[in-house]
């Protein structure tokens, strides 16, 4: 009998992931990861759970402790807090810095889920590892789940491909209505259990709040950038995104603006008036560091995700070095330096994922 180690977060579809594993005859084994320390981590601004009697965290990890009884498989327990921190967290603050815009979620696939998870299963004796991810491996390629409204293969392209050689996805051909539905007729606790949300391990939090516990606010000007007007005061370029138009608390003014850029140097914010601004679009993108899922480097016409639930571009991808990509596309709004740029075939094949570097208007 060959044995999973899976990742039991607390949520449902960890738990049907786990379900359906030991359904198909699998030693199955459960491990928890502990990954943020809220007191450890100096994680008291914009933090709703200060109050209760027990964090999420703990939480999470009964309700795992409780589906695993219920499926009568092992629960192990592992805590990542400073790899996290070093890996996933320190990113995350070190782009903010730089005005960009990161994706912490990402990088704990690669770091901590895909790695040092990797490497505890092994030591539990796993012959494959499974999660509760929604996506597809074929031939030991990724591809988009069942699902295209819960896909998470955007999330899962910068793993190395060697990782995906003995993974599972047991959700891969399942959409998230029928999960629920297999938890509830098999009596698992997390069946109407809410969805996480918010930062990778870390949850929901007033998010400008929670960053005072780490960076400085440095207000600055916001300028019209089709008249050149100061028209309003920003709090910090680090709580803001290209596209952005909430948040900007510019009054009484009647215009809808939009975030189209940032000056670090001088400190200011840059708007535009409406949606369709053409100081919002761009029609070709450097991407870098890019994380090759394919042999063939040349890609050529493909269609590019350039961020979660972004309906996928059509795009032309030229190789400029060995990890270096440079897409052109049909003009499109809000592309942003920091985030991640995913690439797919016409198939739903994942051909890897890189960091937007630059954008050329």
């Amino acid at each position: 009998m060959k044995t999973v180690v899976i990742g039991m977060s607390g949520g449902v579809d960890s738990s049907v992931a786990a379900l359906l594993l030991k359904k198909q005859g699998y030693n199955v084994i459960g491990l928890f990861m502990r990954n943020w320390d809220s007191t450890i981590n100096n994680d008291y601004l914009g933090n709703p759970n200060l109050s209760n009697d027990i964090c999420p965290q703990e939480e999470d990890y009964n309700d795992a402790k409780k589906v695993c009884e219920t499926l009568n498989i092992p629960l192990h327990r592992v805590d990542y807090v400073k790899e996290y921190w070093d890996n996933v967290f320190t990113y995350f603050l070190d782009e903010l810095k730089k005005g960009r815009t990161p994706n912490p979620d990402v990088m704990c696939n690669k770091y901590i889920k895909f790695d040092l998870f990797i490497n505890k299963a092994l030591e539990l004796g796993a012959d494959y590892i499974a999660t509760g991810h929604y996506a597809k491996i074929i031939d030991g390629n990724l591809y988009k789940a069942k699902d295209l409204n819960k896909d998470q293969s955007y999330f899962l392209a910068y793993v190395g491909k060697d990782k995906f050689k003995n993974v599972i996805f047991p959700l891969a051909d399942l959409e998230k209505p029928e999960v629920r539905k297999i938890a509830e007729e098999n009596g698992l606790i997390t069946a109407k259990k809410k969805d996480s949300t918010g930062i990778c391990f870390i949850g929901e939090r007033n998010f400008k709040n929670f960053l005072k516990n780490y960076l400085p606010n440095i207000p600055g000007d916001i300028i019209d950038a089709d008249t050149g007007e100061t028209i309003g005061k920003h709090i910090g370029l680090m709580y803001y995104t290209i596209g952005q138009r909430r948040g900007l608390n510019l009054g009484g003014n009647l215009n809808k603006h939009y975030v189209v850029s940032k000056d670090l140097d001088k400190n200011i914010l840059y708007v535009s008036s409406g949606e369709d601004s053409d100081k919002l679009k761009s029609t070709s993108c450097i991407i870098e560091e890019f994380n090759f899922l394919t042999e063939n480097k040349e890609i050529g016409e493909c269609y590019a995700k350039f961020r979660y639930r972004q309906k996928d571009i059509f795009t032309k991808a030229e190789l400029l070095d060995s990890n270096t990509l440079k897409l052109v596309y049909n003009p499109c709004k809000a592309v942003t330096p920091g985030q991640f740029c995913v690439l797919y075939n016409e198939n739903g094949q994942c051909l890897g994922g890189g960091i937007i570097k630059e954008v050329i208007k």
